[in-house]
């Protein structure tokens, strides 16, 4: 009977530090892995500098295309590059015309 009484002893000792590592663990994961833990708010991180690139790529567009606009309206109306639009647009060129082939990266606006 000792036996089981030491062994009784003994687990009952041990419980509340098994208890009290095991809440910790869990504490510890969670600050880790959890919603709000490194992980996520590294995630976060990433989401948030990859969604500020494509908020400059579409400002920089938008600058772009109200550049063009404004080219385009009558008071500040130019014909040669209306013209050159124009012939971008339609595919089409004059016989005189002198072409001169751009870079595949390059624009002309």
């Amino acid at each position: 009977m000792s036996i089981a009484r030491e062994l009784k002893r003994r687990l009952r000792a041990a419980l509340a530090p098994t208890l009290f590592l095991a809440v910790a663990g869990f504490f510890g994961w969670s600050a880790t892995q959890g919603d709000l833990g490194l992980e996520a708010y590294a995630r976060r991180q990433r989401d948030l500098k990859a969604a500020e690139a494509t908020r400059a790529r579409a400002e920089a567009d938008l600058k772009s295309w109200e550049q063009l606009v404004l080219s385009l309206r009558s008071s500040h109306l130019d014909a040669d590059a209306l013209d050159e639009r124009a012939r971008a647009m339609l595919n089409r060129a004059d016989p005189a015309d002198i072409v001169v082939p751009y870079g595949p990266k390059s624009r002309l606006y």
